[in-house]
């Protein structure tokens, strides 16, 4: 395979490890969502909109399926102050260069579905943005 070739798909998904991304990133948006111990239902809708939007729905993966779960990782993490090792975890996990380019972005959405970001969602944005910008 020319270098060239090598160079452009080694920062897209492969199937094998998609759904792996797919979980790791609804779990930051998650995870950006309590970050100011509110839930808004229209921030889950919004998470919702982004997992569709970038073709996270498979015959594997289901948003509406791994909600709980994911839910329940990330609040683990925050009750237990382990915020830092769940991203690490998720930035290992997440190794397509299109889908962490897309991250900031998306987190930044999230936190402002209701029209405020507070200091705990601006100091986690900023922990997204100098790992995934």
């Amino acid at each position: 395979m020319s270098t060239q070739l090598k160079d452009l798909y080694d920062g897209i998904s492969v199937h094998a490890t998609a759904d792996r991304e797919h979980e790791a990133a609804v779990e930051l948006l998650l995870l950006v969502m309590i970050a100011d111990r509110h839930i808004d239902s229209g921030e889950i809708d919004e998470i919702r909109t982004i997992s569709d939007d970038q073709g996270f729905e498979s015959d594997t993966f289901s948003f509406d399926q791994y909600l709980g779960k994911a839910m329940a990782k990330v609040r683990s993490a925050v009750a237990g102050h382990s915020t830092e090792a769940l991203l690490d975890d998720i930035d290992h996990r997440i190794t397509s260069s299109v889908l962490r380019q897309s991250l900031f972005s998306a987190a930044r959405d999230v936190a402002g579905v209701d029209d405020m970001i507070d200091a705990d969602e601006q100091s986690l944005l900023a922990q997204v943005a100098a790992r995934f910008a």
